[in-house]
């Protein structure tokens, strides 16, 4: 039985990448002036972890992955996946926002279908758009449309849309940022059994340090503009989490110090 188990997890961390970021600095030419956003970051992520990324608004988070998604390049510095330079989008690597964007006039099928039909594969592929819309958990509404749906089943729609791609690693910006806190309760635990049953690497930014701690393997926490890492925690708690955990209340408790909100909690 144990030895099943290690079995299944293996598998499941082999379907993610590897990801490298090597000595990041990065800015923006705003008004003839140079904004610096990230400052000498590296972080190497294992194939199949989940690691969140805190620190204050407007830090560069997000910035960063764009990097690592692959839709601009560093000023300087290196990001690879599986040991390969990252010099471009690639579909092994997708891309989840805070907003959904869903198509309004398209339904949810064809919503999620966008990527394979983009790569000119949906004829052959269909199937991989009903696995994705099974898997999280809308079969009933496969044919309703974005206006049909609440937030939360509206953003299902958008990590069936990445997942049905077989990402490598999937990017999470802010993804439940909009969520009211009970749907985000609900949504964070089904994105911890969607990362565990499809075993990609995730690299998720948020601003909610609970959310953090509840999702990740690590955290890693940043400085103010231009981020640099000032610590990089693992959560070493065993999944499902429970919220009224002691040890991730003193983790919350440290990671609130590092932000300087230590004396609000």
């Amino acid at each position: 039985m144990v030895a099943a188990a290690r079995a299944e997890q293996a598998t499941l961390a082999s379907a993610g990448a590897s990801l490298e970021i090597d000595g990041v600095s990065h800015a923006f030419d705003i008004d003839g002036k140079v904004l610096p956003v990230l400052d000498d970051v590296s972080i190497t992520v294992a194939p199949g972890e989940f690691v969140a990324l805190l620190g204050p608004s407007g830090c560069g988070k997000s910035t960063l992955l764009r990097l690592v998604a692959g839709l601009e390049p560093p000023r300087a510095g290196a990001l690879r996946e599986d040991g390969v330079d990252i010099t471009g989008p690639y579909p092994s690597r997708v891309v989840v926002f805070q907003d959904p964007t869903l198509f309004p006039w398209r339904k949810v099928w064809d919503n999620v279908a966008l990527g394979l039909e983009a790569q000119g594969i949906l004829k052959s592929q269909r199937h991989r758009v009903d696995a994705a819309i099974e898997l999280v958990g809308l079969t009933a509404f496969r044919n309703a449309y974005p206006h049909q749906l609440s937030g939360g089943m509206a953003q299902r729609v958008a990590l069936a849309r990445a997942l049905v791609n077989d990402p490598k690693i999937l990017v999470l910006d802010e993804p439940l940022g909009k969520l009211d806190s009970l749907t985000r309760i609900t949504m964070q635990a089904e994105l911890v059994s969607l990362w565990q049953r499809s075993g990609f690497t995730a690299l998720l930014v948020t601003h909610d340090v609970e959310e953090a701690l509840f999702l990740a393997n690590r955290v890693i926490v940043f400085s103010d503009r231009p981020a640099k890492i000032t610590a990089d925690i693992a959560v070493d708690r065993p999944y499902p989490r429970h919220r009224g955990d002691a040890r991730l209340a003193e983790l919350r408790r440290d990671i609130l110090g590092l932000l300087g909100l230590d004396a609000t909690w």
